[in-house]
């Protein structure tokens, strides 16, 4: 089954759902949703040198410090 099917067939679960189900079937779903980000940024996190890494390009965004996308060689 695709990824389209799969969600074809998960909305047409909810849409037959009693309001009951439904309510715990939403619960459920956010907590998948947020297990995922939890584990992505637990493996950013065990990236050495990452944190730092990311607060000197906060510091770079708030100082203007930026190069525009469009104009990084494709080529790269």
């Amino acid at each position: 089954m695709t990824t389209a099917e799969q969600r074809k067939a998960a909305k047409e679960t909810l849409d037959e759902l009693p309001s009951d189900q439904l309510k715990v079937a939403v619960e459920f779903l956010r907590y998948l949703k947020e297990r995922v980000s939890e584990e992505a940024t637990e493996e950013l996190l065990r990236i050495p040198g990452f944190e730092e890494d990311m607060e000197q390009a906060e510091r770079d965004i708030a100082a203007g410090r930026v190069t525009d996308w469009r104009k990084v060689r494709r080529d790269v």
